[in-house]
C-alpha cells in the first residue's frame, strides 16, 4: 500500500476598528489600512458595493467616498457604486449575487483588489460570498451599518446567501480583510432596526457573560433611548466575546457544536415562516425567549433566571411569542426548523440551551411536549408590561 500525507495551517489575521466618520479625508484610518496591507507593486482596486437603504439615509455618501479617494490614492476606485437592496430579499434572489461577480469580472477586480461592502447583515453576506468565490478568494471589507452587523455577523467568518428557501445554505468561512464599525451609520436607524440587533447581545451575554448581562439590565432603558455611549459599549463588548468565541478550537464549525446559535433554530424558521416580516434580530430575541423557558421547564434553568432573560427582553422592547412559534401538533410548521437545523450543522442535531446565565449546555434532542408548554406560556407572558 502506497500512501502521500499532507498536513498544513493557514492564519487568519484581521482588524475590527471603531471609527466615526470613516469617509471623512481627515479620518486616515480607511488610507493607512491600505498602505500597511500592500503586499506587492501589483495596482489595487477597490469596488464598492452598497446597501440602498444606506444610501438614502446618507445621501452625500457616494460622493464623500469619490471625494475620500481623490485626497487618497492609495488605491484605485472603481467610479461605479453596485447599489443593491437590504435586507434579506439580497440574499434570496441570487440576481444580487451574480451583479457583484459580473463587476468583479467588469472591472478586473483581482485578488489584490478588494471589495468593500456598506451595510447591513444581510449585505455583507451576500458581498462576502461572492468575494470569497470570485478568483478563489478577493479581499472583503465589511463596512457594517446596523447594530445587528457591528456587534455580531460583521465581524464573524461567515458569508452566504439564502438557496431552496433555507437560510445560509450556500456560503463559505472566509474572514474579512478588515472590519470598519462607524457609529454615524446607527444615528439614522429606525428605532426597530436600533433594537433589533441589541437580541444578539442579550445571546452572546446569556451565554458567555454573566456580568456583561447585567450590564445590558441596568441598562435598557438608556439603550432603548438610543444613548450612543450605552450603545458604543454594548457593540464593542458583543464583538469582543464574538471574536473570542471565533478564535476557539472550532472557528469554522467543522463540528456540529453552534454554541453562538442559541435562539436560532426557531429564529431562521420563523423569519421565513414569516416572509421576513419579523426581521432577523426580532426573531432572535423570540427564539432566545423559546429556548430560555424551554431550559426552565426541562429543568436546567432556574426559574429567577428565566424570569429575568424574558424581563430584560421585554423591557428592550422585544416581542417575546409569535403565533408562527407555537407548536399545536407533531407537524406544526416551526417544528421543520429542527430539521433543517440538524443539516445546516451537517449531521447530529445540536441545540444549545442554559444551565445558568452565563453557562449553556448542549442538548442533542429537543421534547416536543415541553416545547409546546414553554411556546404557550411564552404567549401569555406576551400580554406581560414590564417596565424597566
Amino acid at each position: 500500500m502506497k500512501q502521500l500525507s499532507q498536513s498544513f495551517s493557514v492564519k487568519f489575521e484581521y482588524q475590527v476598528y471603531f471609527t466615526a466618520g470613516i469617509f471623512n479625508p481627515v479620518n486616515t484610518l480607511l488610507n493607512d489600512f491600505f498602505l500597511n496591507s500592500a503586499t506587492s507593486a501589483s495596482l489595487r482596486k477597490i469596488l464598492f458595493v452598497a446597501d440602498s437603504g444606506v444610501i438614502n439615509a446618507h445621501p452625500n455618501l457616494i460622493d464623500d467616498i469619490k471625494k475620500y479617494f481623490t485626497s487618497y490614492n492609495t488605491v484605485r476606485l472603481v467610479p461605479d457604486v453596485l447599489i443593491v437592496p437590504g435586507g434579506e430579499v439580497v440574499k434570496n434572489d441570487e440576481v444580487y449575487f451574480n451583479q457583484v461577480v459580473e463587476a468583479v469580472n467588469t472591472y478586473g477586480i483581482d485578488r489584490h483588489s478588494y471589495i468593500a461592502a456598506i451595510g447591513g447583515g444581510s449585505v455583507l453576506d451576500m458581498v462576502g460570498y461572492a468575494a470569497a468565490v470570485s478568483h478563489r478568494g478577493i479581499k472583503h471589507i465589511r463596512i457594517p451599518t446596523t447594530v445587528l452587523s457591528q456587534n455580531d455577523s460583521g465581524i464573524g467568518v461567515k458569508n452566504g446567501i439564502n438557496y431552496f428557501s433555507k437560510k445560509n445554505f450556500l456560503g463559505t468561512f472566509m474572514p474579512p480583510a478588515v472590519v470598519f464599525n462607524d457609529e454615524n451609520f446607527l444615528k439614522t436607524l429606525s428605532d426597530r432596526d436600533w433594537r433589533s440587533g441589541i437580541s444578539e447581545a442579550v445571546k452572546v451575554a446569556v451565554l458567555k457573560d454573566a456580568a456583561f448581562f447585567s450590564w445590558i439590565e441596568d441598562n435598557a432603558a438608556t439603550l432603548v433611548k438610543r444613548d450612543m455611549e450605552a450603545m458604543n459599549y454594548l457593540i464593542w463588548r458583543c464583538a469582543q466575546l464574538h471574536m473570542e468565541h471565533i478564535a476557539g478550537a472550532d472557528p469554522f464549525e467543522s463540528g456540529s457544536s453552534r454554541p453562538l446559535d442559541f435562539g436560532h433554530w426557531s429564529a431562521h424558521k420563523l423569519e421565513y415562516l414569516s416572509n421576513f416580516d419579523v426581521r432577523h434580530g426580532e426573531a432572535v430575541a423570540m427564539g432566545i425567549a423559546l429556548d430560555t423557558v424551554y431550559s426552565n421547564l426541562s429543568g436546567r434553568l432556574s426559574s429567577a433566571e428565566s424570569d429575568r432573560i424574558i424581563h430584560a427582553l421585554q423591557s428592550l422592547g422585544f416581542d417575546i411569542s409569535h403565533s408562527l412559534l407555537q407548536v399545536d401538533a407533531e407537524n406544526s410548521p416551526i417544528l421543520a426548523g429542527l430539521e433543517e437545523f440538524r443539516e445546516h450543522l451537517g449531521g447530529q442535531l445540536t441545540i444549545m440551551l442554559l444551565k445558568a446565565i452565563g453557562q449553556g449546555e448542549e442538548v442533542h434532542e429537543i421534547d416536543t411536549d415541553i416545547l409546546k408548554r414553554a411556546g404557550k406560556k411564552l404567549n401569555e407572558l406576551q400580554h406581560v408590561n414590564y417596565k424597566s
